[in-house]
């Protein structure tokens, strides 16, 4: 009984390891490694099964046009989109390159002599000249200065659907039907066309086409964008041909003159951005002003000999959100400059940033149109009252001077929140409009904290300005940081905005021969975009700064706020040039699919180290990194372990 058990058990094993000899012999390395991996079932695709299922077609070139230029034979293939291409190229002896010569020059003569005969005067020219160029090409190979390759092009193109695939396939062949070339889908042969479409150096779709050394050059896809002007300054080096990048913000090759920085945080905006003014303060003159939302450019004013003004509930420096000056506009017919005010357009402005502040933190849906109208009525009255219009002259008063009865022009003293305030009380007061009364009730109640008579928590714009912009000065920094993030920071940000609109830009004039290189600097511009009149007021400095000879440079780290909010998305579309620093991952499948970046573009931004990026000048791109001089970083750098360490060194 035993024996029997034993001998079951011995079958059994030995019925065992038959089955996995037979597995062994039917199965190759490929099935037992990848059994489900890619569907090769279909003459003119592939589909490789996964999470998301993908599709590929392969393609191979089939015919070349008669001359190309580097490097634009296989550019628009190489830039496609989701496209892989690989070139087996393969040298031919010289021996073998005479013959194959001496053959085709005899071809060419026997056709052109029959050419000839049948007196085709154009063919026996065409002919006359190819065997030229053939004895050319032979000679030129003899003598060594000349070789022939064979080469065989094989491009795999790639989508998430079939659809996707064969519109993909039907653009890829006119755009390259553009320069003269002629693609074929590899049909029947995909799966070889695929393999030899991978780094494994098997080339098993011999599809080859001749080239001497000079055509051979125009397929290699090594060629770089570089970005230079004449003019400029030296932002950083190109990574990959190692030149020096000269950048000149105000170029006349630019549309705009407006810049956007993205970057994740840490990564170095503020460093670049410091080196940028430091920089073209120094050698171009341009001056600066930064609207300083984390107090990070007080040290580059000082080191600039500029200036420092800090707004916060302490401080005894007030902004007067009513200023308003006088433009310098350029006449079209005569050329000269001459003054003009629009009240208008500032009554608007200041209606805007009083919503914001009506509206508050919470973003009250309280506030509607009769609630502007109201706030609008009031502002224009407030104007009215001083005797302030259209006519520049109407913001002065004159004085007549007893000794000689000289008539001096004195600056009105402008309205105030506090005097629009007292306006709104009496308008509320004598208010009999059922549907305006419950918005003059709320106004009165919500803009008591802007109000420095009922001691206002946020009433540090309240009254005449205590601080006019110099002309001049290399660097103006207006520093917020001391105001609370949430709301009352933004708040100050749009007000700011208005306020050097009127005071900075609009005082520069229109004639490009008498204005000077402004620069606008708004930090941390994500704070602004919740507030929907903010964010219309950035879009409008951002279409209106090239007129006045500025450049508006916007720097945030959010982008996905830019992205999702299509208000703010004309502010990049104002810009001309666009920095990316390295991103988070989060971030950048947004502005991959924004900017046009390439999968290896966005790659490099995930992984960059700090001071790298790609700057985007227009339609031209390179590969960026800055690098500040040793005296720079003393006020570029903003990691406070490396500043605490500099300065002990100093001290040292």
């Amino acid at each position: 009984m035993l024996k029997k058990l034993q001998e079951k058990q011995q079958e059994k094993e030995s019925n065992k390891e038959d089955k996995y000899e037979n597995l062994l012999k039917k199965k190759t390395i490929k099935e037992l490694i990848a059994p489900a991996g890619i569907d090769c079932s279909n003459i003119d695709r592939l589909e490789i099964i996964s999470n998301m299922t993908r599709y590929a077609r392969s393609f191979f070139i089939a015919g070349l046009p008669r001359m190309c230029m580097f490097p634009e034979l296989l550019r628009d293939m190489y830039m496609f989109g989701d496209i892989n291409t690989s070139i087996y190229i393969t040298p031919v002896s010289e021996s073998i390159s005479q013959n194959k010569l001496n053959k085709t020059i005899n071809e060419l003569e026997t056709e052109r002599i029959v050419a000839a005969d049948r007196g085709n005067i154009n063919r026996e020219r065409i002919l006359s000249q190819k065997r030229y160029e053939t004895e050319q090409l032979r000679d030129e190979i003899a003598a060594g200065f000349n070789k022939l390759f064979e080469a065989t092009v094989i491009s795999t193109l790639f989508a998430y659907s079939l659809s996707d695939l064969d519109r993909l396939t039907k653009l890829l062949s006119t755009e390259m039907s553009k320069s003269s070339l002629n693609i074929k889908t590899a049909w029947g042969v995909q799966e070889d066309a695929f393999k030899s479409n991978i780094p494994l150096m098997n080339n098993t779709i011999k599809k080859p086409h001749t080239f001497d050394r000079n055509s051979m050059a125009t397929v290699f896809p090594f060629t770089t964008s570089d970005i230079g002007h004449v003019t400029g300054v030296p932002l950083g080096y190109n990574k990959q041909t190692g030149v020096p990048i000269l950048f000149d913000n105000f170029h006349p090759t630019l549309t705009n003159y407006n810049m956007v920085i993205f970057a994740k945080s840490g990564a170095g905006k503020s460093v670049t951005m410091k080196t940028l003014v430091s920089r073209s303060s120094v050698l171009m003159g341009v001056e600066s002003l930064a609207l300083d939302a984390e107090g990070e450019y007080t040290i580059v004013a000082e080191s600039l000999g500029g200036i420092n003004v800090v707004i916060s509930p302490t401080s005894n420096t007030i902004i007067n959100l009513f200023d308003i000056e006088i433009e310098k506009i350029k006449d079209e017919i005569t050329g000269k400059t001459k003054d003009t005010l629009s009240v208008e357009n500032k009554i608007e402005d200041v209606t805007q940033a009083l919503l914001t502040m009506a509206r508050g933190s919470t973003r009250s849906e309280e506030v509607n149109e009769l609630t502007k109208q109201i706030i609008a009525e009031s502002v224009a009255e407030e104007y009215m009252a001083l005797g302030i219009t259209n006519d520049p002259n109407s913001l002065y008063e004159g004085e007549m001077n007893a000794v000689d009865n000289y008539i001096s022009k004195k600056r009105k003293k402008m309205p105030t929140i506090g005097s629009w305030f007292k306006r709104l009380q009496r308008k509320a007061a004598e208010n009999t409009n059922e549907d305006y009364q419950y918005h003059y009730s709320y106004l009165t109640k919500v803009m008591k904290q802007y109000i420095r008579e009922y001691d206002g928590q946020m009433a540090y714009f309240d009254g005449q300005s205590t601080f006019e912009l110099l002309e001049g000065s290399p660097f103006i920094n207006i520093d917020i940081s001391q105001l609370e993030e949430r709301f009352a920071r933004p708040l100050a940000q749009q007000i700011l905005l208005s306020w050097i609109w009127e005071k900075y830009v609009k005082k520069n004039s229109e004639d490009r021969t008498r204005a000077k290189k402004k620069r606008v600097l708004v930090d941390e511009a994500w704070m602004l975009l919740p507030y929907p009149e903010a964010v219309e007021f950035l879009n409008k400095m951002a279409r209106r700064a090239r007129k006045r000879n500025v450049s508006l440079a916007i720097i945030s780290q959010r982008f996905q706020d830019f992205y999702e909010k299509p208000e703010a998305q004309a502010v990049l579309t104002s810009s001309d040039t666009k920095l990316f620093l390295a991103q988070d991952k989060s971030e950048i499948e947004y502005l991959q699919e924004v900017f046009k970046l390439s999968d290896g573009e966005a790659n490099f931004l995930v992984t960059c180290v700090k001071g790298e990026g790609i700057l985007k000048v227009g339609s031209e791109t390179a590969v960026l990194q800055i690098v500040p001089t040793k005296k720079e970083f003393e006020f570029v750098e903003t990691n406070l372990n490396k500043l605490v360490k500099m300065r002990n060194n100093k001290i040292e």
